[in-house]
């Protein structure tokens, strides 16, 4: 599925945050909150690392600091762009938040090809589109998109 320039732009964005957490330390992977006009409301790489809080994705960090700058109304009817698919936590944020768009770059099965059985990312086989099909308003997904590009911040991490 394609996205539009902005989209692209946003990805990238959010995969080279995905490349910062990686050199910090982190797990890589990084995501930006985007309101409905298009304004970038928080941007943020992953907080989680070993020993560390499991729940620090880049993702809710970001969903979190949208809400607390802009207030939970900005974010109705914007958009989650990140590096990699949600998981099913993050895709329960995008969903609760009002959040109306992902954009992502890697999928949840080729993160799980490359992480393997890492005990700290024991990847979920379910993708974003079907937990939010289980919603009662529409999330509209887009991606993979980028996915090599997403996928070359993760050669070696899990290994």
């Amino acid at each position: 599925m394609s996205g539009d320039a902005a989209d692209i732009v946003h990805l990238r964005e959010a995969i080279a945050l995905s490349a910062q957490a990686r050199a910090a330390g982190r797990h890589p992977f990084g995501a930006l909150v985007v309101s409905a006009d298009g304004m970038v409301l928080a941007r943020t790489g992953n907080l989680s690392a070993t020993g560390e809080d499991p729940t620090a994705h880049a993702e809710l960090l970001a969903i979190r600091l949208a809400a607390a700058e802009h207030g939970g109304a900005a974010l109705a009817g914007g958009a989650l762009v990140t590096s990699a698919e949600p998981c099913v936590m993050c895709a329960g944020a995008v969903y609760w938040a009002g959040l109306s768009k992902v954009v992502y770059g890697l999928s949840e099965r080729r993160l799980r090809a490359l992480t393997g059985a890492h005990p700290e990312n024991p990847t979920l086989d379910l993708p974003c589109r079907d937990v939010f099909a289980a919603g009662q308003r529409e999330v509209r997904v887009v991606g993979p998109l980028l996915e090599d590009e997403a996928a070359a911040v993760h050669d070696g991490f899990w290994t």
